[in-house]
């Protein structure tokens, strides 16, 4: 993020912007909903998707309404009854394999559609997201045919129709989280992506129809959290899978309530690092950068709260200032870019609003110096030090690039504060010690734990979290398991 000096005394170059071509993409000027297998009008009054670095409108998007909902959900069901059911699971994992593949075929294209719309960084949605988003095809694919061997107990079933509502931070790869393993066990499914990043869910649609996928078995409805509430709460919906904050997640909970429907949320966190001293301390940098600072922190495992050993408190807070101050900020498409866009202007305020609180309850804040563009959505990387396990910013979700640092002397104190949230989604630890990384990690309350390394995704690997991070898991024969009845019997 710092300007690199062409004095005389230094011999480095300056520095070259590389921006993604845009040409790669043929966006249509508006989009309607896609359900039985075609793009339809919606009823209600259509919104705008704008870039977030930018601020320039990308696309108009069709607003589903109630009846739209209806519509999505009876051609689910009615592709469910005379199409996708009777498949057999070799079938079934023919035309997963066939979404995997043409998602490679199109990943620069997909990359750029994510980078433009959600603001995350070129290299991000181009080197995970996208290859993620394959890879997840690839896994459920291989699944198909093989439930009998899923630990389900003998022909377990799917259970009918799958309602899921994504967030706006991974719009591609939480898409594929959702819909690869629901197709594998039988399901068919209406997905409704955020309002703010509709645009990569939109091209996926094009891509089902490229598979030719049986018309129905994956439907796609936009709109806000209206469109959303309708969907979970269909009576002619078996299953609903949300990814998104708490609050909301606490809403579907009880609305689902003795319904009878099957159900899985994935919600918000706020993760622990946590550093001993025999740690290598440089590798633990990168870590905490990539823990925190990748997305934006728009990552609801991000390791938002540092907890370091205290005799190395000092050293690794300075190499951490130190290696922030070398990334850049600024266009989403350049791909020498590694902290993009805030979101939207929405999630931006709370950022700001999240961080001035952390200052005047006295935590010392450091900004990595950098230019904010003077248009789009922009926060630069912030640490906290000296943050207090009561302190606002240690317990609320900040879903930003801001990091809170907390210190420790011994191994159950770090235990203590890490445990000390309302959250259970993640936790990283760094240590040369085996032995020490496995007796933290069995005392920590939290689903998914990174030893010496952080944010890092496998489609064999389950993930999710307890607490109010929500329950059910996702990835692995246990994201099968979310989709399938282990009774022996399923959606008539």
């Amino acid at each position: 993020m710092t300007e690199i000096s062409t004095s005389p005394t230094h011999s480095f170059l300056d520095y070259a912007p590389a921006p993604e071509s845009k040409s790669i993409l043929h966006l249509k000027k508006s989009y309607g909903l896609f359900i039985g297998g075609e793009f339809v009008k919606g009823s209600g009054k259509p919104f705008l998707t704008v870039s977030p670095s930018t601020e320039e409108t990308i696309a108009e998007i069709a607003n589903a309404s109630a009846k739209d909902v209806d519509a999505a959900v009876a051609a689910a069901r009615k592709a469910y009854d005379s199409t996708w059911r009777k498949l057999s699971g070799a079938d079934r994992g023919k035309y997963l394999f066939r979404i995997a593949r043409l998602v490679q075929e199109r990943a620069r294209e997909l990359a750029v559609a994510e980078s433009l719309d959600n603001g995350k960084p070129i290299k991000e949605s181009r080197d995970v997201d996208v290859p993620l988003v394959a890879a997840w095809f690839f896994y459920y694919a291989g699944w198909a045919d093989k439930l009998d061997y899923a630990g389900l107990g003998p022909n377990p079933k799917a259970l009918g129709v799958a309602a899921q509502v994504i967030p706006w931070n991974f719009p591609l790869l939480m898409l594929a989280w959702k819909i690869a393993p629901a197709l594998a066990a039988g399901n068919t499914v209406v997905i409704k992506p955020a309002e703010t990043t509709p645009l990569s869910a939109l091209i996926f649609a094009e891509i089902l129809q490229q598979a030719d996928l049986p018309a129905g078995v994956v439907n796609i409805i936009t709109g806000a959290g209206d469109t959303g509430e309708a969907l979970v709460n269909h009576p002619d919906v078996n299953k609903v899978a949300f990814t998104g904050s708490t609050a909301v997640g606490r809403a579907i909970a009880k609305s689902t309530a003795g319904s009878g429907k099957k159900l899985t949320l994935e919600l918000g966190g706020k993760a622990a690092n946590i550093v001993f001293d025999d740690a290598p301390i440089d590798q633990a940098v990168e870590g905490i950068v990539n823990g925190i600072f990748f997305n934006q922190g728009h990552v609801c495992c991000a390791g938002s709260r540092l907890l370091v050993q205290e005799n190395v408190h000092e050293e690794v807070v300075e190499r951490l200032k130190t290696r922030l101050a070398t990334l850049r900020l600024g266009d989403p498409l350049d791909k020498n870019t590694d902290i993009g866009a805030i979101n939207s202007r929405e999630q931006l305020d709370r950022i700001r609003t999240l961080s001035d609180i952390g200052e005047k309850e006295g935590a010392e804040r450091w900004t990595a110096p950098c230019v904010i563009p003077d248009k789009g959505f922009w926060f630069a990387p912030t640490i906290f030090d000296n943050v207090s396990t009561s302190s606002t910013i240690a317990r609320e979700e900040i879903f930003g690039p801001v990091l809170s640092v907390l210190t420790f002397r011994t191994p159950a104190e770090a235990i203590a504060k890490a445990n000390n949230t309302p959250y259970g989604l993640s936790a990283g630890i760094w240590s040369d010690k085996g032995s020490k990384i496995l007796a933290v990690a069995d005392e920590l309350r939290a689903g998914v734990i990174w030893a010496n390394t952080f944010n890092r995704f496998d489609p064999a690997s389950p993930f999710g979290g307890y607490k109010e991070s929500g329950y059910g898991r996702e990835g692995g024969r246990h994201g099968l398991a979310a989709y399938l009845s282990s009774a022996g019997w399923g959606a008539k």
